[in-house]
């Protein structure tokens, strides 16, 4: 038996084939993506702040009696040198204070910029003092530094040099903090 399309049928057929055929090319064409657009891109006034931590060890005497010289490891690597802006001050309960400029060039050649700092310490031995509180404001730089800001603390130790002797002296920290980058 043959079969034959009768018009009726294949009316009823048309709707069928057109939806078929109009629905997929409406979404070609509509402009709609099943792709999601890009998150729009931060500001240049945005900030993305990191954790920093590391040491730093310098040697007293290397440059004057009164600065020292070393290197800083972790995320500040590089070298470091700091100067005394004056004698060690007594401060409240014992303590001794000791006001320091700070250098810093990375190892990458980048320079980073530090307010002048203030350290709190106690003294535990003949020139040995273990500080207390070392707050360190970074206020820009070069580089990768152009424009960052942050802050970190310091934990350590200062051996002072024998005087008259200005060699000897050592010093050891660690510092933890972080450091906001502009976009």
């Amino acid at each position: 038996m043959k079969s034959t399309i009768t018009f009726a049928g294949a009316l009823s057929r048309a709707p069928l084939i057109a939806l078929a055929v109009f629905v997929p090319a409406m979404a070609l064409f509509s402009g709609a993506s099943s792709t999601p657009k890009a998150a729009p891109r931060p500001e240049a006034t945005e900030r993305h702040c990191v954790p920093v931590g590391g040491t730093v060890m310098t040697n007293f005497g290397v440059i004057t009696p009164t600065s020292t010289l070393g290197t800083a490891t972790g995320d500040l690597r590089g070298a470091v040198s700091a100067s005394l802006l004056g004698p060690p001050e007594a401060g409240a309960g014992n303590t001794v204070i000791f006001r320091i400029q700070h250098h810093f060039v990375t190892e990458t050649g980048d320079t980073i910029f530090i307010d002048p700092a203030t350290a709190t310490s106690v003294p535990i031995g003949p020139g040995l003092f273990a500080i207390l509180s070392y707050p360190v404001h970074i206020k820009g730089g070069t580089g990768k530094f152009a424009g960052a800001t942050g802050d970190f603390t310091n934990i350590g130790e200062v051996l002072l040099p024998n005087a008259p002797d200005t060699t000897g002296g050592t010093t050891v920290f660690r510092y933890t903090g972080q450091v906001c980058f502009g976009e």
